[in-house]
């Protein structure tokens, strides 16, 4: 599996939306010139519907630095309405992401521990930061759902970055 590496383009991914019709993954919506993807694992993880409560505290403060916020995992429709439920998402939610896109992304994917967990393969959680060019400005893939960014520090770090001030690169890039 090839992983994602910073400042790469990020792959056009687009998956069906709740609420109808699709979501393009690295596209920014609005007034929005950078966007924020979170892949969450499904509804049968406990963890991800905290990790998405905490974000939609966050999503004005995102918005007011231009970025917009997304989610996905692979879980059905059916799955991810009932998920969404509890976390009453202030962001748009895609759903029925495939195993091939989640290898374009380089999730690490996981195959559920038994019919309890849930009925089909899924994707470990990721964060991606895409900027205006389309490029992976920060890459976070996590092959444990208690492996994730604070989203308090994401946003301080795209508030760090996006001052021109600070004139701060894509970190990771180099190659040798």
């Amino acid at each position: 599996m090839t992983k994602m590496s910073a400042g790469d383009t990020f792959p056009s991914i687009t998956v069906a939306k709740l609420g109808g019709g699709e979501l393009t993954l690295g596209k920014a919506e609005g007034e929005c010139d950078w966007s924020l993807i979170v892949v969450y694992r499904g509804k049968h993880c406990p963890i991800c519907t905290n990790y998405l409560k905490t974000l939609n505290g966050l999503t004005k403060e995102l918005k007011a630095l231009k970025v917009s916020v997304a989610v996905v995992s692979a879980d059905s429709k059916e799955q991810a309405e009932m998920q969404m439920e509890s976390v009453s998402p202030e962001y748009p939610v895609g759903y029925g992401l495939s195993i091939e896109q989640m290898q374009a992304l380089g999730l690490y994917i996981s195959e559920p521990r038994s019919e309890k967990e849930t009925d089909h393969i899924f994707a470990e959680p990721g964060l991606f930061v895409v900027n205006e060019k389309g490029n992976a400005h920060l890459v976070d893939i996590s092959n444990a759902p208690f492996l994730r960014p604070d989203l308090s520090m994401i946003v301080g770090g795209i508030t760090f970055i996006r001052n021109p001030e600070n004139n701060y690169p894509i970190r990771g890039t180099y190659v040798g």
